[in-house]
């Protein structure tokens, strides 16, 4: 049975009634056709006044729905002859982030996201979406083999932040993380990067310098959950609907504010009504973005980087 989050219910109530109806005019032989399609019009009526118009704090519930979309689910859908390429050369090859080779539309692409898992034994393997060091190295080796080989590179990005463990600080999160923002900069290939759930912290943006920075509808990205913004702001967590509301997390607010270029539909009911559907939107902003950024100079592309990321951060002096 499909996750029914809390504001969903009244769409849920709606659709009993339907099925009530539907089954009591098979038991009685009686016509309730006009009942039934009058209900299943206010349901999708109610179901788009509602998606239309979501809190914050109810696309944050969205984007960490557990039957969203993962990458490797994006991947299937989207892409041809994929080929995941292993390990950081340093002996370890850490799941939570997993990328390789493949084609979109026939056009090689270098493709690398974080994972999460559906099922108890998958976030495990998948460490909950949380990559460690080894993670952000194995993605720099990728994007330095895309650079030499010249092929594009696409990130998708999921997750609530990295790996906080203490084994992660030991063996260098903070610099690994720094050292792909600041070489993924330098790349001479476009990037394009799509935040297709949680985008938290450093952990995202570790795979997000990018000429094209897109979201999907009901993602949201942030320099920190909205959760640790209570818990640091007010000394409580459950605040987290004002911290998000605060925070400017959505893709509107952040298209609005210049730090996303683009915001890519979902479906009614969120990615997780609709696979399909939402890779193919997906797979049509990646082909524009990589259509448009082909036809700059090395020297452009970087300028354009550059400059697109200098231009965020402005202040008003009171």
């Amino acid at each position: 049975m499909s996750i029914v989050l809390d504001f969903e219910k009244p769409i849920v109530e709606i659709q009993k009634k339907i099925d009530e109806l539907k089954k009591m005019s098979e038991d009685s032989g009686m016509d309730l056709e006009a009942q039934i399609q009058d209900f299943e019009k206010q349901a999708q009526d109610y179901k788009k006044e509602l998606y239309s118009k979501l809190k914050p704090s109810q696309k944050l519930q969205i984007a960490r729905h557990q039957e969203r979309p993962k990458f490797l689910d994006f991947v299937e859908l989207m892409c041809e002859d994929f080929i995941e390429l292993h390990g950081d050369r340093e002996g370890t090859d850490d799941r939570a982030i997993i990328g390789g080779l493949a084609k979109i539309d026939g056009k090689p692409v270098m493709i690398i996201g974080i994972q999460k898992g559906k099922t108890t034994k998958e976030n495990l393997e998948y460490n909950f979406g949380m990559p460690q060091p080894q993670g952000y190295r194995k993605a720099l080796r990728l994007f330095k083999h895309a650079d030499k080989f010249k092929i594009p590179v696409v990130t998708l990005i999921d997750t609530p932040g990295a790996y906080p463990g203490i084994k992660a600080e030991e063996t260098g999160q903070g610099s690994a993380i720094a050292v792909n923002l600041r070489e993924m900069s330098k790349l001479t290939v476009p990037i394009v990067a799509i935040i297709t759930g949680e985008g938290c912290s450093g952990g995202a943006l570790g795979l997000a310098v990018a000429d094209r920075v897109m979201m999907l509808e009901h993602a949201y990205y942030t320099v920190i959950s909205p959760e640790g913004c209570a818990s640091i702001l007010w000394r409580d967590a459950s605040m987290y609907a004002e911290a998000a509301e605060a925070l400017k997390i959505t893709s509107k607010d952040l298209l609005e504010l210049g730090i996303i270029d683009e915001e890519i539909p979902e479906p009614l009911g969120g990615a997780h009504a609709d696979y399909k559907t939402t890779a193919e939107s997906m797979k049509t902003s990646i082909l524009k973005a990589l259509k448009e950024l082909n036809k700059l100079s090395v020297d452009e592309l970087k300028e354009q980087r550059y400059n697109k990321f200098r231009a965020m951060g402005r202040f008003i002096e009171g």
